[in-house]
């Protein structure tokens, strides 16, 4: 723990919470929003606050990440207790969230993960699908999320946002990205009934348990409602990148025991009852949708604004997503 990490004013977030000394760290790992282990000596939170510098509209809303949070409190979807949401900027130059501190593992390595054993792997991947069926079989209206997105041509609007998102963080020519984005919008699967979606749905964001369970699901700044397939696709994208981006993304799903994409695929359609058939699709979105997300990074870290280790990589990883991208569309 230390005074004053880049991003957090520990004087000011001390005199407006009304809390004894406080200290903090940088939880290392994030590419996006900035997140912080905070104690005042007695009580653990962590707390969340939009990236530093060049911040796209709609990408960093904490009080939408409050909210769904607030809202899964008492559903089968283990979450952090929220504790004080705060949107003036003047406290910490930025809007920012309290929420509990849960004991757990973020599991972000292979090697780490395959000390477990191929057993143990393969349950606690089972368990992460498990967790998304039953992200999914929420009722939105009864947790109080009816009107947390739109449905309603979501796909479509979902490769419009993501387009617009790249042209506001484009710094240079990607090879291949328009034609991704393009093939997208001509080949839009028919959407199965709407359910809340995380956006950003692998292992590495939940914190597993002692006991090989989740004890919470974490980063849920893209949730919203909408197509449940795009986690699936996400989740399927970045087991078959593993092996490709090993050492650069999570490479969870190198460990012994971890399901192929299709392995989880089959768990995903038996427990939910959906029609995966246009799943490659879903794929192929995941895979520009994460470039895009890279390519903000990327202009980020070439502005000097971004706060840990590992940003230099990032901008070569985005060619490669388009391609995983394009090679996805081409098997449909």
């Amino acid at each position: 723990m230390t005074d004053n990490p880049p991003g957090l004013d520990l004087t000011a977030l001390q005199a407006h919470l009304g809390t004894g000394v406080l200290s903090a760290e940088l939880i290392e790992g994030g590419r996006s929003n900035l997140t912080y282990r905070l104690t005042d000596g007695e009580h653990r939170w962590v707390l969340r606050r939009p990236p530093l510098g060049h911040v796209l509209a709609t990408a960093h809303d904490m009080a939408r990440e409050y909210r769904v949070l607030s809202a899964l409190a008492d559903s089968p979807v283990p979450v952090p207790r929220t504790v004080r949401l705060t949107e003036d900027p003047s406290v910490i130059g930025a809007p920012f969230y309290l929420m509990e501190f849960v004991d757990g593992t973020a599991h972000r390595d292979s090697t780490a993960l395959a000390a477990l054993g191929p057993a143990r792997v393969r349950a606690l991947a089972d368990h992460l699908v498990d967790t998304l069926v039953a992200l999914h079989a929420v009722d939105p209206q009864e947790v109080g999320l009816a009107d947390f997105g739109r449905p309603e041509g979501f796909l479509a609007r979902q490769v419009q946002r993501w387009g617009k998102q790249l042209a506001a963080s484009r710094s240079r020519e990607v090879p291949g990205i328009e034609e991704l984005a393009a093939k997208l919008a001509a080949t839009l699967p028919h959407s199965p009934a709407p359910a809340l979606v995380h956006g950003d749905y692998r292992l590495d964001n939940v914190l597993v348990g002692p006991d090989d369970r989740i004890t919470a699901v974490l980063d849920w700044e893209m949730s919203t409602l909408g197509d449940p397939l795009t986690d699936l696709g996400l989740l399927v994208m970045y087991t078959e990148l593993a092996a490709e981006f090993a050492g650069v993304i999570p490479g969870v799903a190198l460990a012994p025991g971890f399901p192929s994409g299709a392995e989880l695929i089959d768990r995903y359609a038996d427990r939910s009852g959906r029609d995966v058939a246009a799943v490659d699709w879903y794929v192929a979105f995941a895979s520009f949708k994460l470039a895009v997300v890279l390519e903000g990074i990327h202009y980020r870290y070439s502005q000097g604004r971004t706060v840990g280790a590992g940003f230099d990589r990032v901008g070569a990883l985005v060619p490669l997503f388009v391609a995983h991208g394009l090679t996805a569309l081409k098997e449909r």
